[in-house]
């Protein structure tokens, strides 16, 4: 049995994790002749195991995901135009050491949120900090507070390796949003990750954001170093329904703009695209 002095000195230590595991370890180096290095080792990687799950789940409810998604979860066989070994790139975050941005575009119903909180929680994993926020959200927090002068609110934005920004386009956003929207795109540009999911094309975010040069400024940013995912099909939420006779079952994705900004060049792949870097 662990004498109450040394789990009192363990947990004035904060060892917690090495204190729940202390005896099973002293019976487990007795039965096994443990070197005193061998056993030092285990109770060590025994407290780092309980430091690391506490850091991913603090992380994770910091990160204020709408849902527990996982790319395993995903039914790529429901929408073969998922680009599957796309996703799985992504989960590895190396999108996120170099800075660059991913845009979802799509129809309602096909997946975009789900892939999205699904690379947010892998990124996690990997050690990155991580803030889902849905439009809507992000643009309260910076009305309500004024979040542009406010160093707390701005740095919640600002801070995180990847910010996840979901669901343009499901309707019109307050006026001065495409202001506070840019502000947040243009201080990360370069320097910190975003991903952003829309059901609408791109040339539509002036009118969604009540502010045409502030959208494009928005766009060339956001879209210079992003990957765009272009999905297409039905919505998985009515997968259980039979498709309406005589259309077509895969609806087009939305259009990428052929003026301003730029459209992206060919990466490769029908539904994804990347913009080229220039000057």
């Amino acid at each position: 049995m662990m004498q109450e002095g040394l789990r009192r000195t363990l947990r004035q230590l904060r060892l917690s994790g090495l204190a729940t595991s202390l005896e099973v370890r002293l019976q487990e180096a007795a039965g096994h002749q443990l070197s005193h290095l061998e056993f030092l080792e285990l109770i060590l990687q025994d407290e780092l195991n309980v430091r690391v799950q506490r850091l991913m789940a603090r992380r994770t409810r910091t990160a204020t995901f709408r849902d527990t998604k996982t790319l395993d979860a995903f039914d790529f066989s429901f929408n073969p135009s998922v680009p599957r070994k796309q996703m799985y790139d992504l989960a590895t975050g190396q999108f996120i050491r170099e800075a660059r941005d991913v845009l979802f575009l799509g129809p309602p119903g096909v997946g975009k949120s789900h892939l999205a909180q699904a690379i947010g929680h892998a990124a996690i994993k990997a050690g990155f900090l991580v803030l889902y926020r849905s439009i809507f959200d992000l643009v309260r927090d910076l009305l309500e507070e004024d979040g542009l002068r406010d160093r707390k609110v701005l740095s919640r934005y600002l801070k995180p390796d990847l910010l996840i920004v979901d669901d343009m386009g499901l309707k019109q956003l307050p006026r001065q949003s495409g202001e506070y929207l840019f502000e947040i795109i243009m201080r990360r540009y370069e320097n910190r990750s975003t991903m952003m999911t829309s059901n609408r094309p791109l040339e539509e975010w002036g009118k969604l954001v009540g502010n045409v040069p502030a959208a494009t400024a928005i766009l060339d940013r956001f879209l210079h170093h992003a990957d765009i995912i272009q999905i297409r099909g039905r919505s998985y939420r009515l997968k259980d329904r039979p498709a309406p006779k005589g259309k077509d079952t895969e609806s087009e994705p939305p259009e990428l703009p052929t003026a301003s900004p730029p459209s992206p060049t060919s990466r490769g792949g029908a539904h994804s695209r990347r913009r080229g870097d220039c000057g």
